[in-house]
C-alpha cells in the first residue's frame, strides 16, 4: 500500500515524546504526530490524550525529503463547533475591542487592516504568524531594493 499525502489510515502509537507521538502505520513504517496535530484543543502533555499501543486514526499530512511522514490525529475529524458567545449574541456594528483614535501614522507604508476577531488561539497564533512574515518580507524587499537610507547623501 502507498501512503500519500492526504490519506486516512489506521496506526498504533509506539512512542510518546515531550513534542508529539509515534505511530506505527501498516506497510510497516512510523510516521510522527507533532502535539499541535493532537487535538483541537490545547495540548500540555501528550500523554494526557495518547498512550502507548493506543489504535488511531490519522491522516498523512507531509512527507519530508528524507522520506519522514508527519500525520495528524485532529485533521481526520472537522473541528468541533464553537458555543456561542455569552452576552447577547454577534455584536452589532463594526465596534467591539478598543475604541479608534484619529490620526496616527503607520511607518513604511505599512496598511493596517481592520483583522477578523480571532476565535482561538490557533487562530490568532496563524494571523499573528501571517503579519510576521509580511512584515519581514516588506523589510527584506527594502533592504534588498535601497538598503539603509539614514545615513548620507539625501533622498532622491
Amino acid at each position: 500500500m502507498e501512503l500519500g499525502v492526504g490519506a486516512i489510515v489506521d496506526g498504533k502509537v509506539t512512542g510518546i515524546t515531550k513534542f508529539g507521538a509515534f505511530v506505527a502505520l501498516p506497510d510497516g513504517r512510523s510516521g510522527l504526530v507533532h502535539i499541535s496535530e493532537i487535538a483541537y484543543s490545547y495540548v500540555n502533555e501528550v500523554s494526557d490524550h495518547l498512550h502507548e499501543g493506543q489504535e488511531v486514526k490519522v491522516k498523512i499530512i507531509g512527507i519530508d525529503q528524507a522520506k519522514r511522514i508527519n500525520l495528524s490525529i485532529k485533521q481526520v475529524e472537522p473541528p468541533p463547533q464553537r458555543a456561542p458567545r455569552q452576552g447577547g449574541g454577534p455584536r452589532q456594528g463594526g465596534g467591539g475591542g478598543r475604541p479608534r483614535q484619529g490620526g496616527g501614522s503607520r511607518p513604511m507604508g505599512f496598511v493596517h487592516q481592520a483583522p477578523k476577531e480571532p476565535t482561538d488561539f490557533e487562530d490568532r497564533l496563524k494571523q499573528f504568524m501571517q503579519s510576521s512574515d509580511s512584515k519581514l518580507s516588506e523589510l527584506r524587499y527594502i533592504e534588498k531594493k535601497g538598503g539603509n537610507r539614514r545615513g548620507g547623501g539625501g533622498r532622491r
